[in-house]
C-alpha cells in the first residue's frame, strides 16, 4: 500500500478503497450509539485524596422546564394568606411582572414519622416522605432555560463544559466491563441538547449514550446492536471499522476524534453481548410493570424509563438521567399543567424508590429529583408563574443522604434563598462527595488550564449526609 506521501493522483485501486473505505466507516461509527468506558477511570483511590463512597450509583430525574417548589415541596402558609396582596419586597431587576402573590391550589401537610412538607400535588412522593432529603435553598445562574439547564446538567451557565455524568465517567469508569458509565433516558433535545449529556473536552468516551428523546425512551433498546443481520457478519464489519480507525490513527498521528471513534467501535462490540438482556423490560413481571404505571397511560412513558433506569443502576451504570420532558413551564394554567405532569411522574418515581429498596440498592444509589429552576410566589398573567433561579427545592433519595429532613429556607413567600442557601455548585461538589470524589481534586487539563466540574466554587453540604 502507498505510503503517506502518496498523491492522490498515484492512488492504487486497494489504496483508493482503504481511504474511501475509512470515510464510510466514520459514517457508520457516528451511527453508533456513542461512547462509553470499561471499569476503569482517571481516579487513584490509593491517594487517600477522596472521600470514602457512600453511593455507587446516581439517578437523575430531570424534570424539565421548572416544577413549583412552593406547590410541592417548599410550604409557605403567607401566600395563602396574602393572595394577592403586592409582593412586599423588590423583584429581580431583570424582571417587570406584576408583583401580586398567587396561592397554590394544592394544600400541604406533614407527611411520614418525620413530618415532611408535602403538597397533595406529589401523593406518591408523599408517602415516601421519611426517604426524601429536601434542599429549599436552593439558588442558581440563568433566568432562561438554556442557561439553567446548562448549569444543572453542567455547571456552566454560558459555556460547553463536560456533563456531571461524564465527570463521573471520567473519574471511575464504568461498573459494568461491557457498559457505558453514561446513559441518558428521553433527553430533551431543546435548551442545549446533546451538551448537557455531552463529554466536551473530555475524551468522547465519557459522553452519554442516549436512549429515545423528549421524556420518551422509545423502544427502551439501543439502536444498531441488533437487526437482521447473522452474528458473524457484524463481528465481520466491526473488526473491519476498527482496522480502518486504526490504520487512519497511525497515519495521522494522535487525534481524539478518531480515538472516539475506535472507542465507539469497541463499546458497539462489547455491548451487543451484554445490552439486549439489561433493555429487555419484557422480562420484568407484570406486577412491577403495574407497580411503574406501565399498564396506565399517563404513566406508562416515564414508569418505562424509571423501570429502564432500575435496571442499569443495578447492571453498574454509574450515571443515569431520566428527563420527563419540557412539561413542567407553566407560565399560565398552573394547575392544569402542574397536575398532567405529577400524574406522569409521581406514581413511577415512588415505585423506582420502592424497588430500590426491595432489590438492597437504595442504599448506595443516589436519586436526585428537580428542574432548572422552581417558579416565582407571584401571578404570571392570571394563573401561571415564572422562571425563579433564585430560590427553588431538590429533592434526593438513598445514597448516603439523611431521610425525612429538609435543608434550609426560602423567604416567608419562596422567592428567595435566605438560609443555607445551596449554589448549584454546591450540589455538583456534593453529588460528588457521596460518590466518593473530592471535587476540587477531580480535573482535566485542557486548553492549558485544570477544569473541574465545580469551576472554583462549591462547597459540599454536609449538614444533609447521613
Amino acid at each position: 500500500m502507498p505510503d503517506s506521501s502518496t498523491s492522490p493522483l498515484q492512488l492504487g485501486r486497494r489504496s483508493l478503497l482503504t481511504r474511501a473505505g475509512f470515510s464510510i466507516g466514520s459514517l457508520a461509527v457516528s451511527a453508533l450509539t456513542p461512547i462509553g468506558a470499561r471499569a476503569t477511570g482517571a481516579m487513584d483511590r490509593n491517594a487517600g485524596a477522596h472521600p470514602k463512597p457512600r453511593a455507587k450509583r446516581v439517578i437523575f430525574l430531570f424534570m424539565h422546564g421548572g416544577p413549583s417548589h412552593v406547590d410541592t415541596f417548599d410550604y409557605k402558609p403567607r401566600l395563602a394568606t396574602d393572595d394577592g396582596k403586592p409582593l412586599p419586597f423588590d423583584l429581580p431587576p431583570n424582571l417587570d411582572a406584576v408583583p401580586k402573590l398567587m396561592k397554590g391550589p394544592w394544600e400541604f401537610a406533614r407527611r411520614g414519622q418525620s413530618g415532611l412538607w408535602v403538597s397533595d400535588l406529589l401523593p406518591h412522593m408523599a408517602a415516601q416522605a421519611d426517604s426524601l432529603c429536601v434542599i429549599r435553598s436552593m439558588h442558581t445562574r440563568g433566568q432562561s432555560h438554556g442557561q439553567a439547564v446548562g448549569m444543572i446538567n453542567t455547571g456552566s451557565d454560558n459555556l460547553v463544559r463536560p456533563s456531571v455524568g461524564a465527570w463521573l465517567s471520567y473519574a471511575l469508569g464504568s461498573g459494568h466491563p461491557d457498559l457505558p458509565a453514561h446513559i441518558a433516558i428521553g433527553p430533551a433535545t431543546a435548551h442545549g441538547g446533546p451538551r448537557n449529556y455531552g463529554a466536551a473536552f473530555l475524551p468522547a468516551m465519557h459522553q452519554a449514550t442516549a436512549i429515545g428523546s423528549n421524556g420518551k425512551p422509545g423502544s427502551a433498546k439501543i439502536p444498531h446492536l441488533t437487526g437482521t443481520l447473522d452474528s458473524d457478519r457484524v463481528d465481520r464489519r466491526i473488526e473491519m471499522l476498527a482496522a480502518l480507525n486504526a490504520n487512519h490513527r497511525s497515519r495521522s498521528g494522535p487525534d481524539r476524534e478518531i480515538e472516539g471513534a475506535i472507542q465507539a467501535v469497541d463499546l458497539a462490540r462489547r455491548m451487543r453481548s451484554a445490552a439486549p438482556d439489561v433493555f429487555n423490560l419484557d422480562s420484568e413481571t407484570q406486577a412491577t410493570e403495574r407497580a411503574y404505571g406501565m399498564d396506565e397511560k399517563a404513566t406508562r412513558e416515564f414508569g418505562k424509563s424509571c423501570l429502564l433506569a432500575r435496571r442499569l443502576a443495578e447492571s453498574g451504570v454509574r450515571f443515569i438521567t431520566v428527563s420527563s420532558g419540557q412539561v413542567w413551564d407553566q407560565h399560565s394554567n398552573l394547575q392544569k399543567g402542574h397536575e398532567k405532569n405529577a400524574l406522569a411522574t409521581d406514581k413511577p418515581i415512588a415505585a423506582l424508590i420502592t424497588d430500590l429498596k426491595q432489590r438492597g440498592l437504595w442504599d448506595d444509589t443516589l436519586i436526585v429529583w428537580g428542574g432548572e429552576f422552581g417558579r416565582t410566589p407571584v401571578v404570571q398573567g392570571s394563573n401561571g408563574r415564572d422562571h425563579n433561579p433564585q430560590g427553588f427545592s431538590v429533592v434526593l433519595s438513598g445514597g448516603g443522604v439523611r431521610g425525612g429532613f429538609a435543608y434550609g429556607q426560602t423567604d416567608e413567600f419562596g422567592y428567595y434563598a435566605r438560609e443555607n442557601r445551596v449554589h448549584m455548585h454546591d450540589l455538583h461538589a456534593t453529588i460528588l462527595y457521596l460518590m466518593g470524589i473530592d471535587h476540587k481534586q477531580l480535573t482535566y487539563r485542557y486548553a492549558g488550564r485544570d477544569f473541574r466540574l465545580t469551576d472554583v466554587h462549591g462547597k459540599v453540604v454536609d449538614s444533609i449526609v447521613a
